[in-house]
């Protein structure tokens, strides 16, 4: 999620100028060429007069931001979900705040793409780069949400190989960016000047063929698999012991979007098998099977067998249509790259985003459901428009009007946002926190400040509300140092590219020669120096 773990080949290449006192080791002012990574000189010429320094791309707070507030939004309903049931996601059909983060994740992750691949210099080797983040990004979703981790109130770790999740939340994540990238890497002619709405159209209509292709066999398995009888077996208590029982689960449909007997599902337990799939789906807060729904709650009398039966919300052909989600904000991302005037922008992207809402509020009284377990196409336009409508209205703000103080807290936790996501939303720290426990593990410091706060709004619910409030802003504030180390001010970036070239020579020679020279150089021949360290334009 976070920039520097899925942003293509930017992760690598957009580094701060750092000076190491030591000069022991290498040290460069990067410059984003989307293959290589080298240091740009500020002359071509071995001489000692110093011409003026192009100015490198800019960071784009407002990604930033926009990935900080989905950080804040997920721990903010992953742990406020339980007390305000209506924060939580959707049982089944519907839409609610908790199911708009992954899309804003995915969608995201397009622009990163965009902003990333406008020029690629050796596919072979982008491509390289983007298979080895892809799978670097599904084995920690592996290890986070494959069962090894235990959660909060488990002071235990490990999993049972023969069933371990396959898929989770980085897992569709590490999906839908390689796909993008790969048809942004090989699909888009990237010879083609953009100067007309033809040569727009030349550029990008195989991509576009891309994504119409994989909404069609979305489609096509959704509706056109015959789903047939099935069984699953699952553990009851009896007394002291375990007893497995086998539930039969009726179907012979097709078509269907319901939860037992939908393509989704089914194609999960084909390949995956059930044992490998999320075992406490969202349709166990359905009305059919809880009392209390839309919260968890006991089973109703005469619930059918399928309550128990495991589903999948981040499943295989799920992962297709969010996909295109990606695909989505690729061409958000575009627009920052083809168009440089920000009233255009702003208005392209504010038609966009209203087109896809009518789309999908169209789609949905035709009959196609909003659905996140399915990722049904009717959800993924309406959550794709109104992640086109938070991005520009965050642009405006932050980049447009440059009112950064108000967002500098998700600005810090969008630019470390795998970090927050792993130990916060994961429940990593929080547990390892448990682990401290006075007696016995009930009487720890989360579980206590908890409660704290729950007796001080005399409300579990409100007193649940400030805890992860709490929470957010402490991790706003325990990220906030190695933020500014990556952003320092630019008068400090200003004076390392005076170091740099001071000791090291007009153009780094020196230093590949592992020699120290302290060159005679006239600051002010230096135009203004600006280091990019996340998602970049060209201004």
């Amino acid at each position: 999620m976070p920039g520097e773990e899925y942003d293509g080949v930017a992760g690598e290449q957009r580094r701060p100028l750092i000076i190491n006192h030591d000069f022991d080791s290498s040290v460069h002012i990067f410059h984003q060429n989307e293959d290589t990574i080298s240091p740009l000189p500020l002359s071509h010429t071995e001489t000692l007069a110093l011409p003026s320094l192009p100015v490198p791309n800019q960071r784009l707070a407002s990604l930033d931001v926009f990935r900080g507030l989905t950080v804040a939004l997920m721990i903010l309903v992953d742990d406020v979900g339980r007390a305000f049931p209506s924060l939580n996601h959707s049982p089944w059909f519907g839409v609610t705040l908790a199911d708009f983060v992954m899309p804003f994740f995915l969608f995201v992750v397009g622009i990163s793409i965009a902003l990333v691949f406008k020029k690629v210099s050796s596919k072979p080797n982008a491509t390289k780069k983007v298979v080895l983040r892809t799978i670097k990004l599904f084995l920690l979703g592996l290890l986070l949400q494959g069962g090894y981790f235990h959660g909060r109130g488990k002071l235990t770790y490990g999993v049972d190989l023969s069933k371990i999740r396959w898929l989770g939340v980085l897992q569709r994540i590490s999906i839908g960016y390689f796909l993008a990238s790969i048809s942004e890497i090989w699909l888009v002619n990237h010879n083609i000047l953009v100067d007309s709405p033809a040569a727009f159209v030349r550029k990008y209509s195989i991509q576009w063929m891309v994504s119409i292709l994989l909404c069609s066999v979305y489609l096509c398995l959704l509706y056109g698999l015959y789903i047939p009888n099935w069984k699953f077996e699952h553990s009851n208590m009896l007394g002291s012991s375990h007893l497995s029982i086998i539930q039969n689960v009726h179907c012979e449909v097709r078509g269907s979007l319901e939860p037992p007997c939908n393509a989704v599902g089914f194609v999960d337990r084909l390949i995956l098998g059930e044992d490998h799939m999320y075992q406490r789906p969202v349709y166990i807060r359905t009305k059919e099977c809880s009392v209390n729904s839309p919260d968890y709650g006991p089973l109703p009398p005469n619930s059918p067998g399928w309550c128990l039966a495991p589903f999948d919300p981040e499943g295989i052909l799920s992962s297709l249509m969010a996909a295109i989600t990606c695909f989505m904000g690729l061409q958000y991302g575009r627009i920052i790259v083809l168009l440089q005037d920000n009233k255009q922008r702003v208005l392209l992207w504010s038609v966009f985003s209203f087109a896809l809402l009518l789309v999908g509020y169209i789609l949905e009284i035709l009959g196609i459901p909003l659905s996140k377990a399915l990722y049904t196409i009717s959800y993924m336009f309406i959550t794709a428009g109104a992640s086109g409508l938070v991005l520009t209205a965050i642009y405006y703000i932050v980049d447009i009007e440059h009112h950064r103080k108000p967002t500098i807290l998700l600005q810090w936790m969008g630019m470390n946002a795998l970090v927050v996501y792993a130990l916060a939303a994961c429940d990593i720290f929080p547990a390892a926190i448990q682990g401290f426990y006075w007696h016995s593990p009930e009487n720890n410091l989360v579980d206590a400040s908890e409660a704290l706060m729950q007796t001080i709004f005399h409300s579990e619910k409100w007193g649940t509300m400030a805890f992860v409030i709490v929470e957010i802003l402490f991790w706003d504030n325990t990220i906030q140092p190695s933020s500014s180390v990556n952003n320092p001010p630019e008068k400090w970036q200003f004076g390392r590219a005076v170091a740099y070239r001071a000791v090291y020579g007009i153009n780094g020679s020196n230093h590949r020669k592992g020699k120290c020279n302290a060159a005679k150089i006239l600051p002010s021949r230096l135009s203004k120096v600006s280091v990019s360290t996340g998602d970049t334009e060209d201004k």
